[in-house]
């Protein structure tokens, strides 16, 4: 068996540790504290808030979520959605002169049987994507592998999106 080491996922894994268990909605959390450095938020806007996702998918993985606590697209209002839009387009272009992706998934899982991790408050994914970027370690080894820092991704998306 070959092995694939990751020395820096010690310390996420001790947190698990002497972390007090948390209850109530991540996103609702995050939309209430004022630490947007520490919970990778990128940027605010008056119905919705740009996040990185902290189990990415790809670098450069990020949400765009609402600060209505709905599991319904329905109930999100007009200018919620307009607004959800915007971001997703500045946060793709962002992505693009930050890591130059050739191309991006975007969209929603809405509901647990849709594969949403957090089904009760509605979100949508930006995936940056580039050709080969899924190699076998997801397919043999149920294994993803993630090769930048995000917080430096962090730092170098906050730079171009307050621009």
């Amino acid at each position: 068996m070959k092995r694939l080491f990751s020395p820096w996922r010690s310390a996420y894994i001790a947190s698990f540790k002497t972390a007090k268990p948390r209850t109530g909605c991540l996103f609702c959390r995050i939309a209430k504290q004022s630490k947007d450095s520490q919970n990778y938020v990128l940027w605010r806007g008056e119905h919705c808030f740009l996040v990185m996702n902290l189990y990415p998918y790809n670098s450069g993985h990020l949400m765009v979520v609402p600060y209505k606590h709905t599991p319904d697209m329905g109930s999100l209002s007009d200018e919620t959605n307009i607004e959800i839009m915007q971001t997703a387009d500045r946060a793709m272009k962002a992505l693009v002169k930050v890591s130059e992706p050739q191309g991006f998934n975007f969209g929603a899982n809405l509901g647990r049987a849709a594969g949403a991790g957090i089904d009760k408050h509605v979100h949508f994914h930006i995936v940056p994507r580039w050709s080969g970027d899924t190699n076998f370690m997801p397919v043999l080894a149920d294994v993803k592998l993630i090769s930048e820092d995000m917080r430096k991704s962090w730092k170098e998306l906050k730079k171009v999106l307050e621009k």
